[in-house]
């Protein structure tokens, strides 16, 4: 036996010095072992270039770091807009050698081995294509931003198809919201931080909020909530859910605690409804501009695209008002999806709108819903914004206010407590529908995305104390918001700046034309990338889909002062923009 063993043991090594691989190679990797031992000139050749170009690499990265030392020297002397292209312009060239490094390594080995892993381009031109088909319904000649080639690689090597498509996906459409996380304003400790007026949250009445759920009723603990719970939500917070609609959506006949089904946020019930709906590749209608976050939930967890209806903001003889959904325009988008074999199940609708602001009122409503049943379709409806409409002018008329309802049992309302209450943090988002097989469907879901025993109790307790909400929260939140509005109207209206004037929600659909030349989406991006680089998150309206270019989304939900801060520094980004465009046409012009 240790004859035999230590033959063996001297074969190995024989083999080791062979082909300078570890002994246990031998039998795990024997297309590698082959391939080395048959490249090696190929392998010298292969270090060779790679040396050369750490080489560059690091003469790339030392100009780099010498640039980032002497920034504020360059800054006063060539200007911010200089500075930065300056500083792109080598970040640039270090993402190109670093991805050329990397496709070199990878192409020596891996693909030598008949792996069948796509590599990413080294063209800095391209990117990756996982991804491309994602949300190709939302492409509408809008250039899509691209991850670069160095992110591309690692991605693609590492992840699934489906894997570098969310990859993707989060990394383009997050990477702001991440900045802000880890740089965030404050007016003393981090006065140079980002302000975000981007992400939509309600944080005008976090004092009257924090006062009610720190008092003594709230503070209730027993076992049960510390065991698993109903995963359709909580009976006792099921039905003053029910109750609560009942009042506040002016149901004529009470609402039925068995058809609501509680979740961890407005997103969680959209996307498994539309799984519950829809099988994979089915599609739902949906107006747009629209709420940004639809996409991304319906195509990567429940596989369900979403087919724009292009609303325009040109007001004609069919439109009487800016960006307005008709029966027409959806008859027109449901005819193409038809032509294009797309198999759709229902059309998804926002009441108060996101981002426009604007309420249906029952008439329309009622003709949406005859257009659906016509065509037996599903109607998804977000509520979220019911309680946040402050002026008075503007009157919501919820879909389970309608006494007759064309076919109960296809519509479905979705409502959650993060915006109407400013408490996004607690993460509840509920569903009532008429349809009794979709509310038990919908259960399932609770084992993912349940909601803690201890937020529902708290929030139950919320919901009950009727006289808080009507007499304190809400007219002190309309107020507060009227106010905010009110402040950020002033300041659109002295820039000349157009947007719609709807009064509900916790945002302003804001047009900013003027600063793009040309207008187009291009430019709107740029546009865009200057108010991150002053630290001022605001949405782009590409981010919701808009069929126009030069369209942002701007949230005044906001503390005075944080809000003052961002709209000087809004103010600021559009003077330098537009005394940019300014030279620029001066220098083509020759004057």
């Amino acid at each position: 036996m240790s004859e035999s063993r230590n033959e063996g043991s001297s074969q190995a090594a024989k083999a080791d010095s062979n082909t300078q691989t570890p002994s246990n190679w031998k039998g795990a990797h024997p297309k590698l072992r082959d391939q080395l031992k048959k490249k090696k000139k190929s392998s010298k050749k292969v270090f060779k270039i790679l040396q050369e170009k750490m080489l560059k690499l690091q003469h790339v990265v030392t100009d780099q770091f010498l640039q980032w030392t002497n920034q504020q020297m360059q800054c006063l002397s060539l200007g911010d807009q200089q500075c930065t292209r300056a500083s792109r312009n080598q970040e640039k060239k270090m993402g190109h050698l670093l991805s050329q490094i990397v496709n070199l390594v990878w192409s020596n080995t891996v693909r030598k081995l008949k792996f069948q892993v796509p590599l990413p381009c080294s063209d800095s031109r391209c990117a990756i294509k996982a991804g491309h088909q994602a949300l190709s319904s939302w492409q509408t000649g809008q250039p899509r931003p691209r991850l670069g080639d160095l992110e591309a690689a690692f991605a693609s090597c590492t992840l699934s198809k489906r894997g570098t498509d969310i990859y993707e996906f989060y990394h383009l459409s997050f990477q702001s919201y991440d900045a802000y996380q880890t740089d965030k304003y404050h007016k003393d400790e981090n006065p140079l931080g980002y302000i975000n007026l981007s992400t939509i949250e309600n944080k005008l009445c976090l004092d009257l909020v924090t006062a009610r759920l720190t008092q003594s009723d709230m503070n209730c603990l027993d076992e049960a909530q510390l065991q698993y719970s109903d995963w359709k939500g909580q009976p006792f917070l099921r039905e003053e859910l029910a109750s609560f609609l009942t009042h506040y959506c002016k149901a004529p006949t009470p609402l039925d605690p068995e058809n609501v089904v509680v979740l961890n946020n407005c997103s969680s019930i959209f996307s498994s409804l539309a799984m519950v709906l829809c099988d994979p590749g089915d599609a739902l209608l949906i107006p747009t501009p629209c709420y940004s976050s639809f996409p991304f939930s319906s195509y990567f967890y429940s596989k369900v695209e979403l087919v724009p209806v292009y609303l325009e903001s040109q007001v004609t003889g069919t439109d009487s008002y800016s960006f307005q959904l008709t029966v027409d325009k959806l008859k027109l988008a449901l005819t193409q999806a038809k032509k294009e074999a797309k198999n759709v199940k229902g059309i998804v609708l926002i009441n108060p709108q996101n981002p426009l602001s604007g309420v249906y009122t029952q008439l329309s409503l009622q003709k949406y819903l005859v257009f659906a049943k016509k065509h037996k379709l599903h109607v998804i409806v977000d509520e979220n914004y019911m309680l946040s409409v402050f002026e008075p002018s503007a009157t919501f008329q919820s879909v389970l206010s309608i006494k007759d309802l064309p076919d109960p049992n296809m519509i479905h309302i979705i409502w959650d407590t993060s915006k109407d209450f400013g408490i996004s943090g607690f993460r509840l988002g509920v569903l009532y529908t008429h349809n009794k097989e979709v509310a038990s469907a919908m259960k399932v879901f609770g084992y993912y995305h349940g909601v803690s025993d201890i937020a529902q109790y708290k929030l139950w307790r919320l919901l009950q104390d009727k006289e808080w909400i009507n007499k304190v929260y809400l007219p002190k939140n309309h107020s507060r918001l009227r106010k905010a509005y009110s402040y950020v109207m002033k300041i659109l209206e002295d820039l000349k700046i157009p947007f719609c004037n709807c009064g509900s929600g916790l945002f302003v659909w804001i047009n900013l034309k003027a600063y793009l030349s040309p207008c187009t989406f291009e430019q709107e991006q740029i546009l865009y990338q200057r108010f991150q680089d002053n630290k001022l998150l605001i949405s782009s309206g590409q981010s919701y889909k808009c069929i126009e270019p030069g369209w942002f989304c701007l949230v005044f939900a906001e503390n005075h002062l944080q809000l003052q801060v961002g709209m000087d520094r809004f103010c600021h980004v559009l003077a330098e923009h537009k005394q940019g465009i300014t030279e620029e046409q001066e220098q083509t012009t020759g004057t």
